[in-house]
Protein backbone atom coordinates (compact mmCIF):
# COMPACT_ATOMS: atom_id res chain seq x y z
CA UNK A 1 0.00 0.00 0.00
CA UNK A 2 1.62 3.55 -1.09
CA UNK A 3 2.48 5.57 1.88
CA UNK A 4 2.36 8.77 -0.28
CA UNK A 5 0.27 10.39 -3.14
CA UNK A 6 -0.06 14.25 -4.26
CA UNK A 7 -2.42 15.11 -7.28
CA UNK A 8 -0.57 16.56 -9.85
CA UNK A 9 -2.79 19.80 -9.67
CA UNK A 10 -1.30 20.44 -6.56
CA UNK A 11 2.15 19.92 -6.98
CA UNK A 12 2.73 24.00 -6.49
CA UNK A 13 2.60 26.79 -4.12
CA UNK A 14 2.34 25.70 -0.49
CA UNK A 15 2.91 21.78 -1.99
CA UNK A 16 5.73 22.22 -4.20
CA UNK A 17 8.18 21.12 -1.58
CA UNK A 18 5.73 17.95 -1.14
CA UNK A 19 8.03 15.68 -2.30
CA UNK A 20 7.29 12.56 -0.01
CA UNK A 21 4.95 11.58 3.30
CA UNK A 22 6.82 13.80 5.70
CA UNK A 23 6.66 16.71 4.08
CA UNK A 24 3.25 16.48 3.09
CA UNK A 25 2.33 15.00 6.76
CA UNK A 26 4.32 18.51 7.80
CA UNK A 27 1.95 20.66 5.78
CA UNK A 28 -0.80 18.91 7.04
CA UNK A 29 0.29 19.15 10.62
CA UNK A 30 0.64 23.48 10.26
CA UNK A 31 -3.05 23.38 8.43
CA UNK A 32 -4.53 21.26 11.15
CA UNK A 33 -2.63 23.69 14.00
CA UNK A 34 -3.50 27.16 12.26
CA UNK A 35 -7.70 26.26 11.32
CA UNK A 36 -10.14 28.47 12.63
CA UNK A 37 -12.80 26.89 14.91
CA UNK A 38 -15.39 27.93 12.43
CA UNK A 39 -13.46 25.47 10.03
CA UNK A 40 -13.32 22.60 11.99
CA UNK A 41 -16.08 19.96 11.64
CA UNK A 42 -14.95 17.09 14.10
CA UNK A 43 -11.30 16.68 16.15
CA UNK A 44 -11.87 13.86 18.29
CA UNK A 45 -10.01 10.65 19.05
CA UNK A 46 -6.10 11.60 17.25
CA UNK A 47 -8.17 12.68 14.06
CA UNK A 48 -9.01 16.55 13.08
CA UNK A 49 -11.35 17.00 10.08
CA UNK A 50 -11.56 20.46 8.25
CA UNK A 51 -12.52 22.31 5.50
CA UNK A 52 -9.93 24.51 3.54
CA UNK A 53 -9.27 26.60 0.81
CA UNK A 54 -6.34 25.64 -1.56
CA UNK A 55 -5.60 26.94 -5.06
CA UNK A 56 -8.88 28.85 -4.87
CA UNK A 57 -10.46 25.40 -4.24
CA UNK A 58 -12.19 23.88 -1.12
CA UNK A 59 -11.24 20.35 0.25
CA UNK A 60 -11.56 18.97 3.29
CA UNK A 61 -8.43 17.45 5.32
CA UNK A 62 -8.15 14.84 7.76
CA UNK A 63 -5.56 15.02 9.76
CA UNK A 64 -4.62 11.78 12.19
CA UNK A 65 -2.17 12.04 14.95
CA UNK A 66 -2.54 8.56 16.30
CA UNK A 67 -5.10 7.21 18.81
CA UNK A 68 -2.98 5.74 21.54
CA UNK A 69 -3.06 2.51 22.96
CA UNK A 70 -6.07 3.59 25.67
CA UNK A 71 -8.23 4.29 22.88
CA UNK A 72 -7.17 1.19 20.86
CA UNK A 73 -7.80 -0.71 24.76
CA UNK A 74 -11.50 0.68 25.20
CA UNK A 75 -12.49 -0.05 21.54
CA UNK A 76 -11.47 -3.95 21.59
CA UNK A 77 -13.13 -3.97 24.97
CA UNK A 78 -16.15 -2.69 23.51
CA UNK A 79 -15.79 -5.10 20.40
CA UNK A 80 -15.25 -1.86 18.37
CA UNK A 81 -12.43 -1.95 15.94
CA UNK A 82 -10.37 1.48 16.41
CA UNK A 83 -9.34 3.36 13.36
CA UNK A 84 -6.04 3.66 13.73
CA UNK A 85 -5.34 6.29 10.52
CA UNK A 86 -6.32 7.26 6.99
CA UNK A 87 -5.04 4.22 5.27
CA UNK A 88 -8.56 2.31 6.13
CA UNK A 89 -10.13 5.45 4.19
CA UNK A 90 -7.63 5.69 1.25
CA UNK A 91 -8.04 2.39 0.74
CA UNK A 92 -11.40 2.20 0.26
CA UNK A 93 -12.25 4.93 -2.01
CA UNK A 94 -9.36 3.46 -4.43
CA UNK A 95 -11.55 0.52 -4.58
CA UNK A 96 -14.82 2.11 -4.77
CA UNK A 97 -13.36 4.11 -7.75
CA UNK A 98 -12.60 0.54 -9.57
CA UNK A 99 -15.88 -0.62 -9.25
CA UNK A 100 -17.47 2.48 -10.66
CA UNK A 101 -18.83 3.74 -6.96
CA UNK A 102 -18.89 7.77 -6.62
CA UNK A 103 -16.98 8.45 -4.00
CA UNK A 104 -14.67 10.93 -2.67
CA UNK A 105 -12.10 12.39 -4.96
CA UNK A 106 -8.72 11.70 -3.18
CA UNK A 107 -6.22 14.71 -3.67
CA UNK A 108 -3.40 14.27 -0.96
CA UNK A 109 -2.42 11.24 0.81
CA UNK A 110 0.33 9.97 3.22
CA UNK A 111 1.19 7.61 5.86
CA UNK A 112 4.03 7.34 8.23
CA UNK A 113 4.66 4.40 11.06
CA UNK A 114 4.48 0.83 11.99
CA UNK A 115 2.82 1.24 15.47
CA UNK A 116 -0.71 0.89 15.52
CA UNK A 117 -1.09 3.54 18.14
CA UNK A 118 1.12 6.22 16.87
CA UNK A 119 0.76 5.99 13.03
CA UNK A 120 0.60 9.69 11.37
CA UNK A 121 -1.70 10.42 8.72
CA UNK A 122 -3.71 12.65 6.18
CA UNK A 123 -6.12 12.55 3.12
CA UNK A 124 -6.81 15.58 1.45
CA UNK A 125 -10.76 15.43 -0.36
CA UNK A 126 -12.12 17.74 -3.13
CA UNK A 127 -15.31 19.48 -1.42
CA UNK A 128 -18.46 18.01 -3.07
CA UNK A 129 -19.14 21.30 -3.39
CA UNK A 130 -23.13 21.59 -5.26
CA UNK A 131 -24.78 17.98 -3.66
CA UNK A 132 -26.61 17.12 -0.32
CA UNK A 133 -27.26 14.41 1.82
CA UNK A 134 -29.94 11.99 1.15
CA UNK A 135 -30.72 12.59 4.67
CA UNK A 136 -31.34 16.16 4.34
CA UNK A 137 -32.78 15.60 0.63
CA UNK A 138 -35.09 13.10 2.09
CA UNK A 139 -35.68 14.66 5.31
CA UNK A 140 -39.35 15.57 4.39
CA UNK A 141 -40.67 12.61 2.43
CA UNK A 142 -42.96 11.01 5.29
CA UNK A 143 -45.23 14.28 4.89
CA UNK A 144 -44.33 15.28 0.93
CA UNK A 145 -43.71 11.93 -1.17
CA UNK A 146 -41.44 12.93 -4.11
CA UNK A 147 -42.26 11.72 -7.47
CA UNK A 148 -42.41 8.36 -7.65
CA UNK A 149 -39.54 8.39 -10.24
CA UNK A 150 -37.26 10.15 -8.12
CA UNK A 151 -38.05 7.58 -5.22
CA UNK A 152 -37.34 4.81 -7.25
CA UNK A 153 -33.85 5.87 -8.74
CA UNK A 154 -32.47 6.65 -5.70
CA UNK A 155 -33.97 3.25 -4.27
CA UNK A 156 -32.45 1.47 -7.54
CA UNK A 157 -29.13 3.56 -7.22
CA UNK A 158 -28.93 2.72 -2.88
CA UNK A 159 -29.19 -0.76 -3.44
CA UNK A 160 -26.39 -0.99 -6.66
CA UNK A 161 -24.45 0.63 -4.63
CA UNK A 162 -24.77 -1.77 -1.59
CA UNK A 163 -24.57 -4.65 -3.77
CA UNK A 164 -21.61 -3.49 -5.51
CA UNK A 165 -19.30 -2.48 -2.46
CA UNK A 166 -20.50 -5.75 -0.07
CA UNK A 167 -19.13 -7.83 -3.30
CA UNK A 168 -16.13 -6.67 -3.74
CA UNK A 169 -15.42 -7.14 -0.15
CA UNK A 170 -16.21 -3.46 0.93
CA UNK A 171 -18.15 -2.52 4.61
CA UNK A 172 -18.72 0.87 5.66
CA UNK A 173 -19.81 0.10 9.06
CA UNK A 174 -21.74 4.14 8.87
CA UNK A 175 -23.89 3.12 6.50
CA UNK A 176 -26.56 6.28 6.57
CA UNK A 177 -28.28 8.20 4.36
CA UNK A 178 -26.25 11.25 6.11
CA UNK A 179 -23.37 9.61 4.70
CA UNK A 180 -24.42 9.88 1.11
CA UNK A 181 -24.15 13.05 -1.18
CA UNK A 182 -26.54 13.57 -3.97
CA UNK A 183 -25.85 15.23 -6.94
CA UNK A 184 -29.11 16.91 -7.38
CA UNK A 185 -28.79 17.82 -10.78
CA UNK A 186 -28.33 13.78 -11.94
CA UNK A 187 -31.73 13.05 -11.08
CA UNK A 188 -32.73 14.65 -14.43
CA UNK A 189 -30.07 12.27 -16.37
CA UNK A 190 -31.09 9.08 -15.48
CA UNK A 191 -29.28 7.08 -12.59
CA UNK A 192 -28.58 9.34 -10.07
CA UNK A 193 -24.95 10.06 -8.56
CA UNK A 194 -24.03 9.78 -4.85
CA UNK A 195 -20.91 9.80 -3.83
CA UNK A 196 -20.47 7.62 -0.69
CA UNK A 197 -18.39 9.70 2.22
CA UNK A 198 -16.55 9.09 5.79
CA UNK A 199 -15.09 6.27 4.96
CA UNK A 200 -13.07 6.09 7.88
CA UNK A 201 -14.26 3.05 9.69
CA UNK A 202 -14.69 1.20 6.35
CA UNK A 203 -12.99 -1.99 6.19
CA UNK A 204 -11.76 -4.08 2.83
CA UNK A 205 -11.81 -7.94 2.64
CA UNK A 206 -11.49 -10.67 -0.28
CA UNK A 207 -15.30 -11.18 0.82
CA UNK A 208 -18.13 -9.24 3.08
CA UNK A 209 -18.87 -11.06 5.98
CA UNK A 210 -22.75 -11.40 6.97
CA UNK A 211 -22.70 -10.12 10.38
CA UNK A 212 -20.87 -6.87 8.33
CA UNK A 213 -23.91 -6.99 5.74
CA UNK A 214 -26.43 -6.66 8.16
CA UNK A 215 -24.84 -4.05 9.86
CA UNK A 216 -24.76 -2.13 6.55
CA UNK A 217 -27.91 -2.84 5.01
CA UNK A 218 -29.60 -2.17 9.27
CA UNK A 219 -27.84 0.61 9.67
CA UNK A 220 -29.45 2.15 5.48
CA UNK A 221 -32.44 1.17 6.62
CA UNK A 222 -32.32 2.21 10.32
CA UNK A 223 -31.59 6.00 8.90
CA UNK A 224 -34.43 5.96 6.26
CA UNK A 225 -37.16 5.04 7.96
CA UNK A 226 -38.81 8.25 8.45
CA UNK A 227 -39.13 8.97 4.64
CA UNK A 228 -42.21 7.20 4.48
CA UNK A 229 -41.34 3.32 3.40
CA UNK A 230 -43.50 1.14 1.36
CA UNK A 231 -43.12 -2.41 1.24
CA UNK A 232 -43.00 -2.21 -2.90
CA UNK A 233 -39.68 -0.05 -1.58
CA UNK A 234 -38.48 -2.18 0.53
CA UNK A 235 -39.12 -5.23 -2.09
CA UNK A 236 -37.41 -3.30 -5.25
CA UNK A 237 -34.01 -2.66 -3.16
CA UNK A 238 -33.76 -6.49 -1.77
CA UNK A 239 -34.42 -7.35 -5.82
CA UNK A 240 -31.86 -5.12 -6.86
CA UNK A 241 -29.17 -5.66 -4.30
CA UNK A 242 -29.47 -9.72 -5.07
CA UNK A 243 -28.02 -10.93 -7.67
CA UNK A 244 -30.57 -13.63 -7.77
CA UNK A 245 -33.45 -11.34 -7.09
CA UNK A 246 -36.39 -11.74 -5.12
CA UNK A 247 -36.86 -15.30 -5.39
CA UNK A 248 -33.19 -15.06 -3.52
CA UNK A 249 -34.07 -12.52 -0.91
CA UNK A 250 -37.51 -13.99 -0.27
CA UNK A 251 -36.08 -17.34 -0.31
CA UNK A 252 -32.40 -18.43 0.79
CA UNK A 253 -31.13 -15.19 1.58
CA UNK A 254 -34.55 -14.74 3.74
CA UNK A 255 -32.89 -15.18 7.41
CA UNK A 256 -30.30 -12.45 6.05
CA UNK A 257 -33.59 -9.63 5.58
CA UNK A 258 -35.03 -10.50 8.81
CA UNK A 259 -31.97 -9.49 10.57
CA UNK A 260 -31.46 -6.46 8.64
CA UNK A 261 -34.92 -5.69 9.76
CA UNK A 262 -34.41 -6.40 13.00
CA UNK A 263 -31.32 -4.64 13.99
CA UNK A 264 -32.78 -1.38 12.06
CA UNK A 265 -36.13 -1.30 14.49
CA UNK A 266 -33.91 -2.31 17.39
CA UNK A 267 -31.74 0.51 16.29
CA UNK A 268 -34.91 2.72 15.67
CA UNK A 269 -35.93 2.36 19.41
CA UNK A 270 -32.71 3.00 20.79
CA UNK A 271 -32.52 6.22 19.35
CA UNK A 272 -35.97 7.70 18.92
CA UNK A 273 -37.23 5.85 22.22
CA UNK A 274 -40.48 4.49 20.00
CA UNK A 275 -41.18 2.13 17.31
CA UNK A 276 -40.24 2.95 13.91
CA UNK A 277 -43.26 4.31 11.41
CA UNK A 278 -45.59 1.53 10.03
CA UNK A 279 -44.00 0.82 6.38
CA UNK A 280 -47.09 1.64 4.09
CA UNK A 281 -48.56 -1.24 2.25
CA UNK A 282 -49.27 -2.40 -1.41
CA UNK A 283 -51.40 0.29 -1.77
CA UNK A 284 -49.04 3.11 -1.47
CA UNK A 285 -47.63 4.68 -3.98
CA UNK A 286 -46.58 2.42 -7.25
Amino acid sequence: MADYFLRDDLRRGELAHATDAAALLRWADAVARRAAPETVYREKEGRKTLCLQLHGSSFFLKAHRGVGWLEIAKNLLQLRLPVLGAASEYRAVRLLETIGVDTLAVAAYASRGSNPATIHSMLLTDDLAGTISLEDYCADWRTNPPPFAVRMRLTLALADIARRMHAAGINHRDFYLCHFHLDEQSLQHGTPRCHVIDLHRAQVRRKTPRRWRVKDLAGLYFSAMDCGLSRRDLLRFMRHYEPGGLRVALGKRAGLWRQVARRARASYIKSHGGAPPAVAGPGHGR
